[in-house]
């Protein structure tokens, strides 16, 4: 399955390379809640909110209630989860808030989130950074590998968001080998992100039960939708 990308920055819809450099950036909500429309799900990203320099919280709740969404983003507590959902998202995605900077997963918070908010409302955000985990929008490394926190966080969530930041608006393909071995830790829902381009790509994770996330190739046309 292709979802589609939503990322918001400053008010704005925006693709980033490698999570810090702009790269496009589009004020025509319209236009692309339309294109996205007939798709089952919508990834939508508040990355100031991930940045911890603000937030889009009225934009995120007027295309959450247009389209079928999970949203991620500065998601740390329970309460912001809730508020989320309320107003209109399918799911959150929670990824930071899991893991500690001494290289643990938190799964106290992890279970907390699960039982007030339910697992098949959660989605388990494992971004990576040089093959290590990265937190507070992406700017801090932790000594943690993802195929040692999702075997601690599958009691949990209902799906896993592996985001290959290295690769991230690069539109240089996802590593395939990287897919093959996530899937092979969790029965979940897995999803990946981070420089997909191709149809092919697509396919190849749909073959092994992986749905990708596209964002800089479906705005840039290289990828029609």
């Amino acid at each position: 399955m292709l979802i589609p990308s939503i990322d918001l920055l400053g008010g704005r819809i925006v693709q980033l390379v490698q999570g810090e450099k702009l790269r496009l950036a589009f004020d025509d909500f319209e236009y692309w809640i339309e294109r996205f429309s007939s798709y089952p799900l919508v990834q939508l990203i508040d990355l100031d909110a991930a940045m911890r320099q603000g937030d889009n919280s009225e934009l995120v709740a007027q295309i959450a209630q247009r389209l079928p969404c999970q949203v991620g983003g500065g998601i740390r507590s329970v309460e912001k989860a809730t508020r989320v959902l309320e107003a209109g998202a399918k799911r959150v995605i929670i990824g930071s808030a899991f893991f500690t900077e001494n290289g643990s997963v938190d799964t106290e918070i992890a279970n907390a989130f699960a039982t007030n908010i339910g697992a098949d409302h959660l989605v388990a955000g494992i971004d990576t950074k040089n093959g290590r985990i990265a937190v507070r929008g992406w700017k801090v490394e932790v000594a943690l590998t993802p195929d040692e926190a999702i075997p601690y966080l599958d009691p949990y969530a209902s799906a896993f968001l592996y985001t290959h930041v290295d690769g991230e608006g690069l539109m240089q393909g996802f590593p395939l080998e990287v897919a093959v071995r996530l899937r092979s830790l969790t029965q979940r829902q897995l999803i990946v992100a981070g420089g997909i381009r191709r149809q092919q790509e697509i396919d190849a994770l749909h073959e092994i039960e992986v749905d990708a996330v596209v964002g800089m190739a479906i705005y840039t046309d290289l990828l029609s939708v």
